[in-house]
């Protein structure tokens, strides 16, 4: 499995260097490492293959070899992984000192806090995306939960903007998750027509 680091997650890190939390680097990087491990396990637990992991800022993304051929149950449990790995990495860092406990702690609610919110392509937004896809497999609805997204992103993005600098770091991460959207809005139609061609999923 490949591992590589988007360039904006190197700037959200920039961005924290310069507000002086450098100790939050290495905390932040153990933190998704962790996160997407969980994701990992998932993945192998239900028999898919990861090909590649790329950190960005809100968490981090795997490449999952033939995604598309399976099953709304094996992506909703692939998308559970990361938050539950998470939650265990929070119950570890209590026994850790508490000088490093909280900062751990801190950064991994974070994490959890974001990934959970019920947009795509976050974890919490396919979890939610995938279980109604299982009972209703209809196209639109998907195209639906992207065009949510991209106007809830809109909008975050907009009220962030006003809040700088103290939101640069969440402005970083809106950005990135509204570019997603909108790359995966523009592809909808080539997922669509795999699905209910090839897969006989989304009518």
């Amino acid at each position: 499995m490949k591992v590589t680091i988007h360039p904006l997650f190197l700037l959200l890190l920039l961005s924290i260097v310069l507000y002086g939390d450098i100790a939050l680097y290495s905390i932040i990087i153990v933190s998704l490492l962790f996160h997407e491990l969980g994701h990992f396990i998932a993945a192998k637990l239900v028999g898919a293959k990861i090909t590649q992991c790329k950190i960005v800022p809100y968490g981090g993304e795997m490449t999952i070899k033939d995604e598309l051929q399976l099953s709304y149950n094996q992506l909703i449990i692939i998308a559970i992984g990361g938050p539950v790995a998470t939650c265990l990495g929070i119950f570890i860092s209590l026994f850790l000192p508490e000088m490093l406990s909280a900062k751990l702690i801190e950064v991994q609610l974070f994490i959890l806090a974001i990934n959970l919110i019920p947009i795509w392509p976050l974890d919490g937004g396919r979890i939610v995306c995938y279980s109604i896809l299982k009972w209703r497999p209809f196209s639109k609805i998907f195209e639906f939960y992207l065009t949510a997204s991209f106007y809830l992103l809109t909008v975050t993005i907009i009220v962030l903007l006003y809040l700088l600098p103290q939101s640069l770091s969440l402005v970083i991460i809106s950005l990135f998750l509204w570019s997603k959207v909108i790359g995966d809005w523009k592809y909808r139609k080539y997922r669509s027509a795999f699905e209910k061609i090839v897969m006989k999923r989304l009518t």
